[in-house]
């Protein structure tokens, strides 16, 4: 996501940052989003969530579950806020994709929402296993010895 600062049109939505501390992440992969007009106008005001979110693949097609995207006020037709969304990917990707969910039991969670530099619509998810609480705590106990450690250095 190292995108220019200049870049009038990137601009992220949603971050899912819940996700890197509850799944170890495996890989990552950008998928387009299926999304009706009031939808996008809302996405532009950012008034979304995806914390409480994931993606599934279900008869051969890879779904948003749960994500939310607020109504759009001056719409003439509006979106239901939690529907189902479809995630666009190659056969190729989602036959990897189903692989890894069915097969080895890893999940699909969205990493982040956002415009790519041609102000598309795109969502980053995350091929993830979960952790248990011990690799949580661990987790949290390098975050917390790596900010004292910051905090040295800048002291010193």
């Amino acid at each position: 996501m190292a995108q220019p600062k200049t870049d009038p049109n990137y601009k992220v939505i949603a971050e899912n940052r819940r996700a890197r501390f509850d799944y170890a992440i495996e890989d990552d992969l950008e998928v387009g989003i299926v999304l009706t007009g009031s939808e996008v106008k809302s996405l532009r005001e950012n008034t979304s969530n995806i914390a409480e979110s994931y993606a599934a693949v279900e008869d051969g097609e890879l779904w948003l579950v749960n994500g939310y995207i607020a109504p759009y006020e001056r719409a003439m037709f509006g979106h239901e806020e939690r529907r189902r969304r479809k995630l666009l990917v190659s056969k190729k990707e989602l036959a990897r994709l189903w692989n890894e969910t069915q097969r080895k039991g890893m999940t699909i969670v969205p990493l982040v929402l956002y415009f790519n530099h041609k102000g598309i619509a795109k969502m980053k998810v995350g091929i993830a296993k979960g952790k248990k609480n011990h690799d949580k705590r661990e987790t949290e106990a390098k975050r917390d010895w790596n900010r004292q450690k910051q905090r040295l250095l800048k002291q010193g």
